[in-house]
């Protein structure tokens, strides 16, 4: 899941005609699979609800954290500690 990105528009009317379309809700997932993993890169702006949150699909928060953890090793890795 990713956000509408204003700057992949050529004109600003489509990017305000289509900004708030695709948002990501309780009632578009009622119909979505139960193995679902709702990702996304973070921080975001209005393009997930947050009543999807608590939803046990939602698994942004743990790749960010996830994400973290890889920053981290890289950092080491390239200062070369061991």
């Amino acid at each position: 899941m990713t956000r509408v990105q204003k700057e992949r528009f050529f004109n600003e009317e489509d990017y305000l005609r289509l900004k708030y379309y695709y948002i990501l809700n309780k009632e578009k997932l009622e119909n979505a699979k139960k193995d679902l993993c709702i990702m996304h890169p973070l921080p975001r702006v209005n393009e997930i609800s947050t009543e999807v949150d608590s939803d046990p699909r939602a698994c942004y928060f743990k790749q960010a954290n996830y994400g973290k953890y890889i920053r981290m090793a890289l950092i080491l890795k390239l200062l070369e500690i061991n």
